[in-house]
């Protein structure tokens, strides 16, 4: 089971339309996939979960109903009556049909009030001593890790993780609990601004965990590193199948970055296809297009589908 963990600090960059397509394609691969929506905008949960629907089964804001989603689990993670993630997967009827018995794809909610989440964590860190502290770090930050370890490891082939656009706690343990992390980005200035200050953030947060748990005693912490997939670019416009040039010069701008890898393949842009997918709950990726046009955007999420694959070595 491969975790992959989808980011990028700036909003607006196609992170949910990549995860979801990603998610899709492995699964009419024949792969087994867990989508995780750690992002209270809810993006991903409702590009396959009508909105109602997740209220009236999801999200325990109606009378005598629970909240099933990843904001119950961390809220309850050690309290006196711990939820398995387990309980909270379901398979999106109208995706699931789609793929008609192809793979497997499974997705655990997000909720809109994880928003307050990070804030209720944060003062778990708090301990007597220094020694204390560092344990709470790691107890804390591992949670989403020791959580996913207790799934039968044959259950899922490919664990995405849909991070939110931030830095913070619930970002951090997304991090921490998984083996890669994958970098969407438009290919304009403030998108990829700050790609190489998210791959020093994770650097800084992996060496300070790994300190934090050589120091620590009784906190369980087995070494954790995460390895920088790649780049994918997306909402790109083409002139004679190829990036027109003012995309091709922030791409090569990336290309150019130390140590720092750029899929070959991007997605295209096309705002009606990506905008009218999530009302369906049915992904780009596996709706048949008879138009040139939006079978050519197909093409290239086939082909990122691919070259992910490859990278992952799946």
């Amino acid at each position: 089971m491969k975790i992959v963990s989808v980011i990028n600090y700036k909003g607006g960059v196609g992170k949910t339309s990549l995860t979801a397509n990603l998610a899709a394609q492995l699964a009419w691969g024949n792969k087994k996939v867990l989508l995780l929506d750690l992002d209270p905008q809810t993006s991903l949960t409702f590009s396959f979960i009508l909105p109602d629907v997740w209220e009236k089964d999801f999200s325990g804001e109606i009378p005598d109903t629970t909240d099933k989603t990843i904001k119950a689990w961390l809220e309850a993670f050690d309290g006196p009556s711990p939820i398995k993630l387990e309980s909270l997967m379901r398979l999106p009827p109208r995706a699931g049909k789609a793929l008609a018995g192809k793979g497997k794809l499974d997705i655990v909610s997000s909720h809109l009030g994880l928003i307050n989440v990070d804030l209720e964590l944060a003062t778990k860190l708090s301990g007597g001593s220094l020694a204390q502290v560092k344990k709470n770090f790691i107890s804390l930050h591992r949670r989403l890790l020791d959580g996913l370890l207790s799934i039968d490891p044959s259950a899922y082939d490919v664990v995405l993780i849909d991070c939110p656009p931030n830095f913070n706690i619930v970002t951090k343990m997304a991090i921490i609990a998984c083996d890669y992390i994958l970098v969407p980005a438009r290919s304009d200035f403030l998108s990829t601004i700050g790609i190489d200050y998210l791959i020093r953030n994770v650097s800084q947060l992996v060496k300070v965990y790994r300190d934090f748990a050589t120091m620590s005693q009784g906190a369980k912490a087995s070494p954790i590193n995460p390895k920088i997939l790649g780049v994918i670019f997306t909402m790109i416009q083409e002139y004679g199948n190829a990036p027109i040039a003012a995309h091709r010069q922030f791409i090569g701008r990336v290309k150019r970055m130390k140590g720092l890898s750029v899929f070959d393949n991007y997605i295209k842009r096309n705002d009606t296809l990506f905008a009218d997918a999530p009302e369906s709950g049915i992904p780009v990726v596996l709706n048949g297009y008879s138009s040139g046009s939006h079978r050519s955007v197909v093409d290239g999420l086939e082909n990122v589908d691919a070259e992910f694959r490859s990278a992952l070595s799946i």
